[in-house]
Order: C-alpha cells, then structure tokens, then sequence
C-alpha cells in the first residue's frame, strides 16, 4: 500500500505517501466552511447573473464540488484539463491534454483552481479565453502568493498558504492523496 496513516497522541494525523511524510494542514470542516463563504461570495458578486464555471481538472474537481452544490443560484459547469506539475515542482510548462470545447454563451466566466502557485497555468487558461475573446474571473482554493508571478488578479481565495507542497482534497502526489478529506503538507524533519 502506498498509502498509510499513523494517529500520534493528541489525534495529531500523519501520512505516508510515495516516499514522503505528510501531517495535516488544514482539516475539512475548516475548508468547506470556507468554501461556502466563497460560493456566497461570488454569488453576490455576480448580482444574479448564472455563471459558467470552469474546472481546472484534475485537482479542482473535489473543490469544484463543494463549491457548486454550496452556490445558492443556477449555474453551468465546463472542464478543462491542464497539467504543469511533475512530482513536487511545476514543470514550468503547461499542457493543455483537454480543451474546453463547448460555446460559452455571455454568462460570466469563473475558473475554479485547486492552486495557484507560478501563474502559468493561468496564462494557459488566459490564451484559451482570449482565443474564444472571453473575459473571465479566477476562484482558486489555494494562493501561494510569495512564489505568485502573474499579473492577473485572483478575484476570490480561500486561502492564502506559504511555498509548502500540500495534498489532499483533490491536490495528489505523483497520483496519490486526491481522495483525502484533509489537506496535508510535508512533514517538518
């Protein structure tokens, strides 16, 4: 198995995954209470309009989840699908393995991120919607804004976080953690 858990006095969770150690960072009740707040958030900023969101997959399908069944008004939903990642660094290049192919009509457009660190798969995203001369806005769950090198603004954060690698609720490591209730960063030596 190359998942395992370990429960350490004082309910302290630590993980094994692959070959690194992991403990918990964020718990999931603390998450989708934020994510609700940010789901109403964004409906009240969008004043009534139905919003089209765009799911960076893979690690913002869980995100992505919660956020729409806590939305208190109509709304569509898109994917695409954008890899930057290889092991615990961005690659530095992103690639585009599924388009968005439907017709976005006026509604406003949300792209939901599971993280955003670099920025590059927000130009990525940025020249999909230029291509199709679409406007759109960013919800991500993650902002690591120290190692942040975009110029666009991230319209709605759950949480800003420091230059750690974290997994779980949707973020994996070569593959693994997606599943996770919680969110996990590397264990301090």
């Amino acid at each position: 198995m190359s998942i395992y858990f370990n429960v350490f006095l004082f309910g302290m969770k630590k993980l094994k995954v692959h070959d690194l150690d992991f403990e918990i960072y964020l718990e999931d009740c603390v998450l989708k209470e934020r994510i609700v707040e940010m789901a109403l958030e964004i409906h009240q900023k969008l004043n009534g309009k139905v919003p089209h969101f765009v799911a960076v997959l893979n690690g913002s399908f869980v995100f992505a989840s919660d956020l729409l069944r806590a939305f208190p008004g109509d709304c569509e939903i898109s994917f695409v699908k954008l890899s930057s990642y290889d092991g615990l660094s961005s690659s530095g290049k992103v690639n585009e393995l599924i388009g968005l192919k439907e017709v976005l009509n006026d509604n406003p457009i949300i792209v939901l991120e599971d993280i955003v660190d670099t920025g590059k798969t927000l130009s990525k995203i940025d020249e999909i919607f230029k291509q199709k001369g679409k406007d759109w806005q960013i919800a991500s769950l993650f902002l690591k804004p120290e190692v942040y090198q975009g110029n666009r603004n991230i319209n709605f954060v759950g949480f800003e976080i420091p230059n750690n690698f974290i997994l779980g609720y949707g973020l994996d490591y070569k593959g693994l953690g997606r599943n996770l209730n919680h969110v996990y960063q590397l264990a301090k030596a």
